[in-house]
């Protein structure tokens, strides 16, 4: 009850337009507040403190009356007495032997790193560097250690000149590559382009995608070669590497009057293949292909094994002659011979002339006839029924 009653009291006195807490003087403000008699005759405010009055003295002396803050007292005792004060906490550059400060040589310190981390390059032992002093072309850097102006007055570019860069055409986001042969035909083509710089000024200047210029030539160089050859020859392993040469001194000569800087180290066909659309008709027309030469060698070898026999029967029959020359009768009695005992031989008949002989004799009906037999004996199943049925007749 009394808590609730001093607050009732206070919020009264609050609106009376006096402070419940009391005066900032060191007035009594307890009790009623308002008796002058008794704030008069004492030094030491009496009642409750006011909770908003500082703690901090007056600039008069420590014994004065106490007043409340400001935002200027506590920026003074922030940042007074350089970074030594009392009441000291921000952050603040020490100062020099001499008092002055340390900005300046501080920031000399970063503008001379900045100076000296542009002005000095490394150029590897692959690479090259071009110098460009306010935009425009003036030097090339080799590899080592090499000094230029600070930026921005010059800017060096460092490529590498050495590695070989690979291209391959058609990319794997692009379409098929169809390509006309000479015999018109199209074939499905897949190929790698390897390069590298040659004079690095002209390829960073001559060119604005040295790159692409790169593709290009060596679609048109393809192009240019494939149209020379037939559909066959693209698949062979002697043709593409025909093509392969062709096809890099094209490029190096177009690149060349382009005066691009690079160099063509060399071109690789990776894949030959008819358009998928046709692949089937193509796969059959291979077949037939195939069947053809086939039967062609089955004829070559055939016509030569009748020539070997020929030639075999030609020759034996040179050999003959010239001993038919020695000895005709000899010779031709022993032909005669010969040729009766090759046909006769292929005959069942033989025929003799002799006295007291008959002129035919079937020689091999009498050996047939001569020849027994073999016997043959009836089964016993079959013979069973019978007996029964004798038995049964009886």
């Amino acid at each position: 009850m009394s808590t609730f009653g001093d607050f009732t009291r206070n919020i009264g006195l609050a609106m009376a337009g006096k402070s419940p807490w009391g005066s900032n003087n060191g007035e009594d403000s307890g009790g009623g507040g308002d008796d002058p008699a008794q704030d008069s005759g004492s030094k030491k405010p009496k009642g409750p403190r006011n909770p908003w009055v500082s703690g901090t003295p007056s600039s008069t002396g420590s014994d004065g009356p106490r007043r409340s803050a400001n935002v200027e007292d506590i920026f003074k005792k922030r940042g007074s007495g350089g970074g030594g004060g009392s009441g000291g906490g921000g952050f603040s550059l020490p100062e020099r032997p001499g008092g002055k400060s340390w900005v300046p040589v501080a920031i000399l310190a970063i503008v001379a790193v900045a100076i000296l981390a542009t002005s000095t390059h490394l150029i590897g032992p692959q690479e090259k560097g071009v110098v460009k002093t306010l935009g425009n072309f003036t030097r090339t850097m080799e590899p080592g250690l090499n000094f230029s102006a600070p930026f921005p007055i010059e800017t060096v570019d460092v490529e590498d000149v050495s590695g070989v860069r690979t291209l391959r055409i058609p990319d794997s986001g692009q379409e098929v590559k169809l390509i006309l042969t000479g015999d018109q035909n199209l074939v499905d083509l897949s190929y790698i382009v390897r390069w590298n710089i040659k004079d690095l000024a002209d390829f960073k200047f001559r060119l604005v995608e040295p790159v692409e210029t790169v593709s290009e030539a060596a679609e048109a160089a393809m192009r240019a070669a494939v149209a020379e050859k037939e559909l066959n020859e693209t698949f062979t392993g002697q043709g593409r590497a025909s093509i392969e040469l062709d096809v890099r001194e094209r490029m190096q000569a177009t690149l060349d009057s382009y005066q691009a800087g690079i160099r063509v180290l060399g071109v690789e066909v990776e894949k030959a293949d008819p358009p998928a659309q046709v692949v089937d008709a193509f796969r059959d027309v291979q077949v037939a292909e195939q069947n053809a030469d086939a039967a062609r060698n089955q004829a070559r070898g055939y016509a030569q094994q009748v020539l070997a026999t020929a030639e075999g029967e030609a020759q034996a029959f040179d050999k003959v002659y010239e001993e038919y020359r020695l000895a005709p009768e000899v010779t031709r009695q022993r032909l005669y011979y010969e040729t009766m005992e090759r046909i006769l031989s292929q005959t069942d008949k033989t025929v003799i002339e002799a006295d007291g002989v008959t002129p035919y004799l079937p020689l091999p009906e009498l050996r047939k006839r001569a020849t027994p037999a073999a016997p043959v004996t009836p089964a016993a199943p079959a013979q069973a029924p019978a007996q029964s049925s004798a038995q049964g007749g009886q």
